[in-house]
């Protein structure tokens, strides 16, 4: 295992180790990159997440769409954090239609995995010329892949 520090974001990259739910992932980038092939890369988050909601119902994946957080603390606005996609309970998709993703948007989806209990999150920028989506594990569940 080999720790890169990219803007403050901790990326590992770890080998030989085995995959979160890798037939649900292989499948969930099936129909991102398809969506995006689609429907190209000027649409809104609104859009694609249409589009990315047919092809989980074509497939008869499990998943709640717009799900909204229970409050983290007393005084919080309820509703006020909305995952775009809980799939099959244990996988959090965000969508996103931005330039340049950074800091801000990977702690999203993390405090969303602490918030959930869940293990993993996909996060995904349909803006950019090809996709890349970033797995993002709760390092709280799995302290083998943390930094600390």
């Amino acid at each position: 295992m080999y720790i890169i520090r990219i803007l403050r974001i901790t990326v590992v990259y770890i080998r030989n180790k085995k995959l979160l739910h890798p037939e649900l992932c292989y499948t969930l980038n099936g129909i991102f990159f398809k969506v995006h092939n689609e429907l190209g890369r000027f649409k809104n988050e609104k859009q694609y997440g249409d589009a990315i909601e047919d092809l989980l119902k074509e497939k008869g994946i499990a998943y709640t769409r717009e799900f909204r957080l229970p409050k983290s603390f007393p005084a919080e606005f309820a509703g006020r954090n909305i995952v775009d996609f809980l799939v099959e309970k244990t996988v959090v998709v965000e969508i996103k239609t931005k330039i340049r993703l950074g800091g801000e948007e990977y702690y999203q989806v993390r405090r969303y995995l602490d918030a959930l209990g869940c293990e993993l999150g996909i996060l995904v920028n349909f803006r950019r010329y090809s996709i890349v989506p970033k797995r993002i594990l709760n390092t709280k569940l799995h302290s083998e892949y943390s930094d600390n």
